[in-house]
């Protein structure tokens, strides 16, 4: 099996009202996030977790902030692409507004 890294973007707006909803809210946004989980199996290595404050580190040694609205992550193990975008079909992220993305990257060995 295979390790796909699973990236998700949402606009400043959307990452801010989700910092501003209350437990209640919260937990009833991640009822359809576990149900994917569910969905998912043990081919879901790691739910991830939002990301917030994305810096840029450039190579004179400075950071500026981030562009790319990165949100969250999580791991999939598939036996390739295709079955990786398969786990994702239907998921609450991308349900949650029109303007909310998820990148799929596969992971590669490491050489030796």
């Amino acid at each position: 099996m295979k390790k796909f890294i699973v990236i998700y973007h949402a606009p400043d707006e959307a990452v801010k009202q989700m910092g501003d909803a209350s437990a209640e809210e919260m937990q009833k946004g991640m009822e359809p996030w576990m149900k994917w989980a569910e969905k998912c199996g043990s081919q879901l290595v790691d739910m991830g977790t939002p990301l917030i404050g994305g810096q840029k580190m450039l190579p004179d040694g400075k950071s500026e902030n981030s562009k790319r609205n990165v949100c969250g992550y999580s791991i999939l193990e598939a036996e390739n692409m295709e079955e990786a975008k398969s786990l994702i079909e239907g998921h609450p992220h991308l349900m949650w507004r029109g303007d909310c993305e998820i990148e799929i990257h596969e992971t590669m060995p490491l050489p030796g």
